[in-house]
């Protein structure tokens, strides 16, 4: 079974859930039984990893497309450099970086090829139910008009929940850098935002 197959296979199945430190020893024992060729143990860790991997790729890149591509580049890099990956630390960690990694370079090859292209439509990268159409449209050309670093830092903070250090780590800046930025963001949020409210 090839790497590909393995990932496609995978990517569709959801993560079964266990406690935390049995979840640790088993994830540890499928990176081991991966390292030695077991198609089976990558396809269970792509099972474990999936839905967080698709929620980094989703906060770097603009669609979900685009997000799904970048969590199979970012997975098939994994399996290459699988053989590279030290047991003893935590996979996610290594894993995310991955996703980050395959997610910018995405967006790089991206600006390079659609310089000077406008999408029609602008995709969302999170929506609140409770919102009205409009505020949703008006946070989303906000959000665009962000940097792609802060545009990453400020929905994986406040909507996924990572970390700052977790953020940082991911994105391979500093954790200093990833809370400036998280300030920076909402800041350029609010001010591109005041008038929001009185609007509707």
């Amino acid at each position: 079974m090839t790497a590909a197959s393995t990932i496609e296979q995978s990517f569709g199945m959801t993560a079964s859930s266990s406690s935390s430190g049995d979840a640790k020893a088993d994830e540890r024992a499928l990176v081991i039984a991966a390292q030695r060729g077991s198609s089976d143990a990558f396809a269970s860790l792509v099972r474990l990893h999936q839905r967080r991997a698709y929620a980094v790729c989703r906060a770097i890149v603009l669609t979900h497309e685009d997000a799904e591509d970048a969590v199979q580049e970012g997975f098939l890099h994994a399996f290459k450099a699988l053989d590279r990956f030290l047991p003893d630390q935590p996979f996610g960690a290594w894993l995310f970086r991955i996703m980050a990694n395959a997610s910018l370079d995405l967006v790089r090859r991206r600006k390079v090829r659609d310089a000077d292209e406008l999408p029609e439509t602008i995709p969302m990268p999170f929506r609140d139910p409770g919102e009205s159409d409009e505020l949703r449209r008006r946070l989303n050309v906000a959000l665009t008009k962000l940097t792609d670093r802060q545009r990453s830092v400020i929905v994986l903070h406040d909507v996924e929940g990572f970390t700052h250090g977790e953020i940082g780590e991911m994105l391979g800046i500093p954790e200093g850098t990833a809370r400036s930025d998280l300030h920076h963001a909402r800041a350029a949020l609010r001010r591109m935002l005041k008038d929001v409210r009185s609007d509707l």
